[in-house]
């Protein structure tokens, strides 16, 4: 099945390339197959509540929101890690004042969440969550510890490869984008289904960071570089509409 494609576009509006997002159905990611629409999605316009509701920005989010290593009675255990980058259009202009919201599992590979009981130790000081907002020029910037695989059981010996999940609003709720990154090298690519349902190999690639060593900090942390692409030939891929997958 492929993700259906709403009726009466926008004027002006440009697709996505083909292969460069996934299908909602992808029979080898298992839990697409009781969730995927099956007709044509409605498009809705935007009513009062979204041309008039709340706006995001800097005075929304608090000093400190952007790092994820300290906790309530210390620093969280792993290795730290700085994820930056720019959030660009498809002509590369900057895109000011956007929410970036991320969460993740823990160096155990474990989310603080009730529903995951996989037998990863658990890290006090560390949530697994935050926020930034893009500056002038578009940048971001993370600190946080690098998230380690865990079992998700959607076939035999599933693991999912290490992966922060990313959220940017525009300028209000209506205005979502949700997408994951993922690490360099990772040697459990070949058999994660979320990531191998996008099609184009070079679109797949657009998911994975980069080492970058002028980002690291000495003795402190290592970094990696990720600029997310919103529209054009060279757009990161997104979760398309109805996906609900939070591993």
């Amino acid at each position: 099945m492929t993700t259906p494609e709403p009726a009466g576009l926008p004027a002006g509006y440009a697709p996505p390339a083909p292969g460069t997002n996934a299908p909602l159905a992808s029979p080898a990611y298992r839990s697409t197959g009781g969730r995927a629409p099956s007709r044509p999605l409605v498009p809705l316009p935007p009513g009062l509540h979204e041309l008039t509701g709340p706006l995001f920005g800097a005075d929304r989010v608090r000093p400190g929101d952007a790092d994820l290593t300290r906790g309530p009675s210390g620093e969280a255990v792993g290795q730290r890690i700085v994820v930056a980058g720019r959030v660009v259009d498809a002509d590369g202009r900057p895109v000011p004042d956007t929410l970036i919201e991320i969460w993740q599992a823990n160096a155990s590979g474990r989310y603080r969440h009730d529903r995951d009981r996989w037998p990863g130790a658990l890290d006090p000081n560390f949530t697994g969550a935050g926020r930034t907002v893009t500056d002038a020029e578009g940048c971001y910037r993370f600190l946080t510890v690098r998230p380690g695989a865990y079992p998700w059981g959607n076939h035999t010996n599933a693991w999912r490869p290490a992966h922060i999940h990313v959220s940017l609003f525009g300028r209000s709720f209506s205005q979502r984008l949700v997408t994951q990154m993922y690490f360099p090298d990772d040697p459990l690519f070949f058999q994660d289904p979320i990531l191998g349902a996008i099609p184009d190999p070079a679109a797949r690639r657009r998911l994975v960071s980069a080492y970058d060593h002028d980002l690291t900090e000495a003795e402190w942390a290592l970094g990696f570089r990720w600029d997310i692409v919103l529209r054009g030939p060279l757009a990161v891929p997104f979760e398309q509409p109805g996906e609900d997958d939070h591993g």
